[in-house]
């Protein structure tokens, strides 16, 4: 058995979570918007939009302690990835998950600033490693032409920018919604629910985009030299 195997295969786990979830938010947002159907019948699609969303949030947070403890466990990025590091990883990781999970359920606002500020900070910092990976000759000292790796990582902050995008795009949304369901569908709720959803269609594409990308690379690994 390959010694980094289930590692992989988690890795690999997260990929395929994080895409179909975001597949099945996508799906139930369009029943949301069905202006011919009951506003019962289009909360219970939010409900399932909600419940489903939910996936690709804990996959994205996994997706980068798992990705480290991979390069841990490479030759190539031992000296780098200490197991102090990895461990380290892991206990911010739980600690991000926590707040995603209750961020998710009860929208308390320190915890949802908190979160951003997380995911800004990791936009910044994980995005500031891949553009030296990506012109580096010897990023850290890796003589393996790691930049399939830092393209990976800016894949990632590329996924974690749209994230934040759509919640910045959805804002109009609930106050919207909530109209609908104590006052009825009116042209404007309804503009207003159209915008809102649709307008994170090119942040939802990124976030695809972004996944299946950084999918090939971790497993083509193209002009590596291993």
């Amino acid at each position: 058995m390959h010694v980094n195997g289930w590692w992989i295969l988690l890795h690999l786990v997260l990929f395929v979570f994080w895409l179909g979830g975001d597949l099945g938010v996508f799906w139930s947002s369009r029943f949301v918007l069905k202006p011919e159907l009951t506003p019962a019948a289009r909360a219970t699609a939010l409900k399932i939009m909600s419940g489903l969303d939910l996936g690709p949030k804990i996959c994205l947070v996994l997706f980068l302690p798992s990705g480290v403890t991979l390069m841990a466990l490479d030759p190539h990025g031992a000296g780098i990835f200490t197991w102090w590091l990895v461990a380290l990883t892991w206990l911010g990781a739980a600690c991000w998950l926590w707040l995603t999970i209750k961020s998710h359920h009860h929208p308390i606002s320190w915890v949802r600033r908190t979160d951003w500020a997380i995911r800004i900070t990791l936009i910044i910092a994980l995005g500031t490693v891949a553009f030296y990976t990506l012109i580096a000759d010897r990023p850290f000292g890796v003589d393996t032409n790691p930049k399939w790796l830092g393209a990976k990582v800016l894949l990632y902050t590329v996924a974690i920018a749209c994230g934040l995008g759509i919640r910045l795009t959805l804002r109009p949304f609930g106050p919207a919604f909530g109209a609908l369901m104590t006052t009825g569908s009116t042209p404007e709720v309804e503009r207003t629910l159209k915008r809102s959803i649709d307008g994170c269609l090119p942040y939802v594409w990124g976030i695809w985009g972004s996944v299946l990308a950084a999918a090939a690379l971790g497993v083509l690994k193209p002009f590596a030299d291993l």
